[in-house]
């Protein structure tokens, strides 16, 4: 094989190595493969993509392509290199963690907010899983979670709450049967803006990718081909005038689900930088509510979003177990500020 591209050749004896793999959604708008790559790899540059493309370093389908190829739906494109990519050691972490229950076969922790839950690219240190080595050594993986040991599902870096570990091959490998086939019982707590109208309801939709910013998602008709199928039942629990506190219950759990399905309906969560949140959006136009608003942000690192219960058939006694744990004290906080402020 020989791949020949502005002057740079390699041979059949220079072996390459795929550093990056991505396959481009079905509803994939065209869209030149440098900001393709440039939305999906961390701590990288326009230039530094150009400069792998002239070194035909990108390809497409099989084929060396320049940085102005255009992205089109189901493409697969690859960043290849002449050397091994560089393999991301766990470092164990003596990182405090709240253990709820630990048995022989699995773990359930209450992340605090703030916390990464895994490392990766430009966030090697500090995680929860550096910590879960630390703590309970090695940990069982699959292809599909490289370096993420003993995780079968995951929740946002600001997102609170409750998270189930696997200790042994057989225990991961019932839990992610048992997400895959959406038997999962979990439900969170997020305060969001408005008062929502109605007083439970469903929220149903594909995600993907937003078409023009591909570092968040976006809503798309649930009959469609664009996106996965994400479902959100909801029901209200407090109102509390410019915000309500809502239960979700996940029936399918897609990236950023609750935080983009609220937003979807006119309430997007309290203080969620990506989604609209981080400003005020309801409320009083006085000097005293912005400060008084403001405080209330400061309480917590992102959104308002906590994983309060989750329950599941236990890998080997067979049994339906539950867990639930409380809102954190920064979560509570707004909550009693916004019930003591007049509206």
């Amino acid at each position: 094989m020989q791949i020949e591209n502005n002057n740079e050749i390699f041979e059949e004896d220079k072996e390459l190595f795929e550093h990056f793999k991505f396959v481009a959604d079905k509803g994939q708008a065209l869209l030149r493969v440098d900001k393709f790559l440039l939305d999906r790899l961390e701590n990288t540059s326009r230039n530094k993509i150009q400069t792998a493309a002239k070194a035909g370093s990108i390809i497409a389908n099989g084929a060396v392509i320049k940085s102005n190829y255009k992205v089109k739906p189901l493409d697969v494109i690859q960043m290849v290199l002449p050397e091994p990519p560089k393999i991301l050691k766990l470092i164990p972490e003596d990182i405090p963690i709240e253990v709820v229950y630990e048995d022989e076969d699995l773990v359930i922790v209450n992340k605090e907010a703030g916390l990464v839950v895994h490392p990766g690219y430009g966030n090697y240190r500090g995680t929860l899983v550096n910590a879960l080595i630390h703590h309970f050594g090695q940990l069982p993986e699959t292809s599909e979670l490289d370096n993420r040991p003993g995780l079968v599902h995951r929740i946002d870096k600001n997102t609170s709450g409750l998270l189930v570990i696997a200790k042994k091959e057989i225990a991961m490998t019932h839990l992610a049967k048992q997400f895959f086939d959406r038997t999962i019982n979990r439900r969170y707590y997020a305060l969001v803006w408005g008062d929502v109208k109605n007083d439970e309801g469903t929220i149903k939709s594909n995600l993907g990718r937003a078409l023009k910013n591909r570092k968040v998602m976006d809503t798309f008709d649930f009959e469609g081909e664009i996106g996965k199928k994400a479902i959100t039942h909801y029901k209200v629990v407090k109102r509390l005038g410019y915000v309500s506190l809502v239960e979700c219950k996940l029936e399918t759990g897609r990236t950023h689900q609750i935080r983009i399905h609220m937003k979807s309906i006119g309430h997007p969560l309290f203080n969620d930088p990506e989604y609209g949140g981080d400003r005020i959006l309801k409320g009083q136009s006085t000097t005293n509510y912005k400060r008084f608003v403001e405080n209330a942000f400061a309480l917590i690192p992102g959104q308002a979003l906590h994983a309060r219960s989750i329950g599941f058939i236990h890998p080997t006694t067979k049994k339906e177990i539950n867990f639930e744990i409380n809102i954190p004290e920064g979560f509570e906080k707004i909550i009693d500020k916004f019930e003591k402020i007049p509206t």
